[in-house]
């Protein structure tokens, strides 16, 4: 069982409040200034967690317009998005070993970088193809973000703390969905999809400088290791023998591809379905995103330390069967014509349904990092590709009916959903073992 409560924040404690060096050198710093940098730390986190819902759900209004304007069809168009979300899968793998062996810092700014560069060049993408090839190339520079902010996490804390943390971040990370479509919509007021990826451009420059003034290393050289490839391969052989590692796994990540098949169906349902404007298909989708937000903090203020994580996962992966079933039952006319019903019911029931991703996502990653002590990178990559990967598979098949049905985008969530809920069941077995972040473990 992982120990409960916080390790001293090691990054605190060796920070500077000058910009630390590549290699992640830095002098001792005084405590209050270790105390700003805690603070500014746990920001910067928060930016690269929202790496993924910006690069997406800012585009994801100019969906239908990048279809028209490029001659292409839907099913391309999402492809757009398959490609930033297999890029993101595929990185990680790459990048967590990395940050395992060289530290946080220098893995996490190269990608920043390219990502900086992939995203500009998105911008003047001449036809689909060139655009989903450095969609790809944006996902793959962009995944450094995610994988080392989980891994940093990781090396910050432990227990309680940490499942808090992951909710603090939720919190930080969440205003990317709220904020991100609404930018994306009014971007489209002022000129057209390719703004989009200019704003994107800017905000990765500005993430880039943020890390490189405030964010320390991590890991320590003595807690680094070797070896190439090969040996990473058997670090990541290592953690999926983990029965319960791997189911926590396989849980997160079908729960987030649940996820994932909302953001991109959603904009061809809302607005090509139920014909809302973007600006409302971006209203919506912030509500939606305070919904995870709000119950993100329910779970990290309330609930951790007082109820069972594995109980808290379980509601939450509960909360999205019950979702997609009354999404299906919707599409399906099971309650009555679809056309009549209108836009309120598929609303409500794609409310609840990202709301309770704000049970499920936190608590599978605690729940899974509390497993790995010595190779957070290799976990949180893991992690990531898994969820990432699904995703991928599941966003192209909410369009295989076209346009004006929303019964795949059901059908895929619910299968997502039970899914998750039997790995959850078949491999954690949280009756058979004691949650190592539990209602029996409270912080003192």
């Amino acid at each position: 069982m992982a120990e409960s409560g916080s390790r001293a924040p090691k990054a605190t404690a060796t920070a500077s409040t000058a910009a630390p060096d590549l290699d992640g050198s830095a002098p001792t710093p005084a405590p209050r200034a270790a105390v700003r940098t805690g603070f500014l730390v746990t920001l910067v986190l928060g930016g690269l967690t929202a790496v993924p819902p910006l690069s997406m759900d800012m585009y994801l209004p100019a969906l239908p317009e990048v279809t028209g304007a490029l001659g292409t069809s839907a099913a391309t168009a999402q492809l757009t998005l398959t490609a930033c979300l297999t890029g993101m899968a595929l990185g990680q793998l790459v990048v967590g070993p990395m940050s395992d062996k060289w530290g946080r810092r220098r893995p996490l700014l190269i990608g920043l970088l390219v990502y900086i560069a992939a995203t500009a060049i998105c911008a003047f993408a001449p036809n689909a193809a060139l655009l989903i090839a450095f969609r790809l190339l944006q996902g793959l520079a962009g995944a450094a973000g995610i994988v080392i902010a989980r891994a940093v996490v990781r090396d910050l804390y432990d227990g309680v703390a940490m499942a808090r943390f992951f909710s603090t971040l939720m919190l930080i990370s969440g205003v990317a969905p709220i904020v991100a479509p609404l930018i994306g919509g009014q971007v489209l007021r002022i000129t057209d999809w390719r703004g989009v990826f200019v704003v994107l451009t800017v905000i990765g420059v500005a993430l880039t400088t943020l890390v490189w003034r405030f964010l320390p290393e991590t890991l320590a050289p003595d807690d680094r290791h070797g070896g190439g490839t090969l040996a990473a391969l058997c670090t990541m052989r290592g953690l999926l023998a983990d029965r319960v590692f791997t189911g926590y796994m396989i849980a997160g990540g079908f729960a987030f591809a649940a996820l994932f098949a909302y953001i991109s169906a959603s904009p061809f349902v809302i607005q090509e379905i139920y014909g809302a404007s973007p600006q409302t298909f971006s209203l919506l989708f912030g509500l939606n995103s305070i919904g995870l937000i709000a119950v993100g903090q329910l779970n990290g203020k309330v609930l951790v330390g007082r109820v069972s994580l594995d109980k808290v996962l379980g509601v939450g992966l509960g909360l999205i069967v019950l979702a997609a079933t009354f999404l299906l039952f919707v599409a399906t006319g099971v309650f009555g014509d679809p056309d009549e019903l209108g836009l309120v019911p598929v609303a409500a029931g794609l409310f609840v349904l990202m709301a309770s991703m704000g049970l499920a996502t936190p608590n599978t990653n605690a729940l899974a990092l509390l497993r790995t002590r010595h190779a957070a990178g290799s976990a949180s990559a893991l992690l990531g590709t898994s969820s990432f990967l699904i995703g991928a598979v599941a966003s192209p098949l909410v369009g295989i009916a076209g346009e004006r049905t929303a019964v795949p985008m059901a059908l895929v969530q619910l299968g997502c959903g039970l899914a998750a809920a039997v790995a959850f069941v078949a491999l954690c077995r949280p009756w058979q073992h004691t949650a190592a972040v539990a209602g029996e473990v409270t912080e003192r």
